[in-house]
């Protein structure tokens, strides 16, 4: 019975290898990043006037 465990952590890492199981919260983004932001500031900005 001490090998239980054991035979039990191979089977469920064999099952996660062959049919991994999707867990959305772990990908789900609550709107767009930081990086976006920069981007967005960059391209809405206002020129300086004298730059051309």
């Amino acid at each position: 019975m001490k090998h239980l465990p054991l035979i039990i952590q191979i089977l469920s890492a064999f099952r996660e290898f062959v049919a991994p199981r999707y867990r959305p919260e772990l990908h789900y983004m609550r709107g767009p990043g930081p990086a976006y932001a920069r981007s967005k500031v960059m391209v809405d900005a206002p020129r300086p006037r004298g730059d051309r």
